[in-house]
């Protein structure tokens, strides 16, 4: 199957949103190193015009350290070459029609010459125009490419909410709610996005209250259909638009858990950004979480970005032409290889204990082990009489004494509102009780180990292959330390 995916990406023109996120990133790196002969790839990226569109392109993607192992394997000119042959940025959005893409000669070539349709694009704001409509404006491009061959739309695992027990790799049906008290009319949903819109412009708001008020209103409507919050309300309504309009177009939907940095390809470690869990473990590093609100045996699902890019091409390669098919995927580790809360916190403990970070001051940074909370209630009560009641003496303190140094009140108050910011950003994820089921996903993999055993490593994707102990402490917490702290 190794040999058959290079094969099968020969001479194929695909269009990939979602660029420059990191997912997307990652997976046309991928392509372009495994495969020299794909005949085009257009990347579709927000951008006011196509200068702007190549601008982003080179600075966002192709400049990143990325690249290093195409650029080092190629050179600097030729892959300068390479890239102008085969890749295409053009400036788009997936929330409008025809994915923004202008002129009508350019939708014409696209029309004609694309395959496979890659839909990587989401946010994470209440934007139902993104995260719902956006698969289905591209679903409705991708009915008009007359090769095309496959949509593979990339969502989330989380879609399933706050459920617990093993969670199944199904789709969800038209109007399905997570909790069952009534049906979900998108339309409406909408509407109501639209006019909330209206009446805050009325008013003359800012765009920070603008801003604030919709995210409220996503997640008043996310809570009252079961999901936890907007984001992954809107992905699941995205998945039941693809699924309703899909007619005879193959659709495979990728659902990756939560995403961490390279685990070989094309080297390991490499990330953007800070990303779900890693905000805690930054933090953690630079002392300024004593505590957190987590379950210590609760389960993270976490994947290296390279395994699913690996799976996305194989998935492609084994569903293209399936005329009606529809298939979901689960890329997580939780059901093959988990790892705890508990056994993250160590491995973070004794990484930053032996490799301590460096404080403003030149000294290094001591880490203790913290305190863990499983509930909200203890981690309320906790925070109450270990901070806040400390903080308000401080602030009276400086109220009475002006001129007193308020750099002690200043510092508490930073580290109780970093608390209480990632306690509420990760809690579904922390006491989350679901374990990801794999079966399709296990299928995917043995197909491709059974064909060609001897290129097995090519398009890794097995959970199995980390060892998480040698993963966090070698690769992952360096790479966030090299690629996003830049130290």
């Amino acid at each position: 199957m190794d040999s058959n995916c290079i094969q099968f990406l020969h001479d194929k023109t695909i269009l990939v949103t979602g660029v420059p996120g990191f997912l997307a990133k990652v997976f046309v790196e991928k392509i372009l190193r495994i495969q020299p002969k794909v005949k085009k790839l257009f990347l579709l990226l927000r951008a006011a015009d196509n200068e702007s569109a190549m601008q982003r392109f080179h600075s966002e993607v192709l400049e990143k350290d990325l690249f290093r192992v195409l650029e080092n394997a190629l050179g600097d000119e030729n892959l300068k070459a390479f890239v102008t042959e085969k890749v295409v940025p053009i400036p788009g959005d997936i929330s409008v029609d025809n994915l923004g893409v202008k002129g009508s000669d350019l939708l014409q070539h696209m029309w004609n010459e694309i395959d496979i349709i890659v839909n990587v694009a989401a946010t994470t704001n209440f934007d139902e125009s993104v995260n719902t409509f956006g698969p289905l404006n591209v679903l409705n491009f991708a009915k008009k490419c007359v090769k095309g061959q496959l949509l593979l739309h990339v969502s989330t695992a989380y879609v399933c909410g706050e459920k617990s027990g093993l969670l199944q790799e199904k789709t969800f049906h038209m109007g399905e709610t997570l909790n069952g008290h009534r049906k979900l009319v998108i339309e409406t949903e909408m509407e109501l996005m639209k006019q909330k819109l209206r009446e805050l412009q009325k008013q003359n708001c800012s765009e920070e209250e603008i801003s604030q008020s919709m995210k409220d209103l996503g997640m008043s409507r996310a809570k009252l259909h079961g999901w936890p919050n907007t984001y992954v309300f809107t992905k699941s309504m995205g998945e039941m638009l693809l699924g309703n309009y899909r007619e005879n177009l193959p659709i495979v939907i990728i659902r990756p858990t939560m995403i961490t940095s390279t685990f070989s390809e094309p080297f390991p470690g490499w990330i953007e950004g800070l990303r779900t869990i890693d905000s805690v473990i930054v933090a953690y590093g630079k002392g300024r979480l004593k505590c957190f609100l987590a379950d210590p045996n609760s389960v993270l699902d976490l994947i290296p970005v390279d395994m699913v890019a690996n799976a996305m091409v194989t998935a492609a390669a084994i569903h293209a032409g399936k005329l009606g098919s529809q298939t979901v995927y689960h890329v997580g580790s939780s059901c093959k290889n988990p790892i705890t809360f508990e056994q993250i916190h160590d491995l973070a403990a004794r990484y930053f204990t032996k490799n301590p970070l460096v404080g403003r001051d030149g000294s290094p940074i001591l880490v203790s082990k913290g305190t863990i909370l499983s509930t909200m209630a203890q981690f309320s009560f906790y925070m109450t009489i270990r901070y806040k009641l400390p903080l308000q003496m401080l602030r009276l303190i400086y109220v009475i004494y002006p001129w007193w140094d308020g750099n002690k009140y200043k510092d508490i108050d930073r580290k109780i509102k970093l608390a209480m910011r990632l306690v509420d950003l990760y809690r579904p994820y922390v006491l989350f009780k679901g374990i990801f089921d794999d079966t399709n996903t296990e299928k995917l993999r043995l197909k491709r180990k059974e064909i060609n055993k001897e290129m097995y490593g090519l398009f890794e994707f097995d959970p199995k292959s980390i060892d998480w102990d040698d993963y966090m402490m070698t690769i992952h917490i360096p790479g966030l330390i090299t690629y996003v702290l830049k130290k």
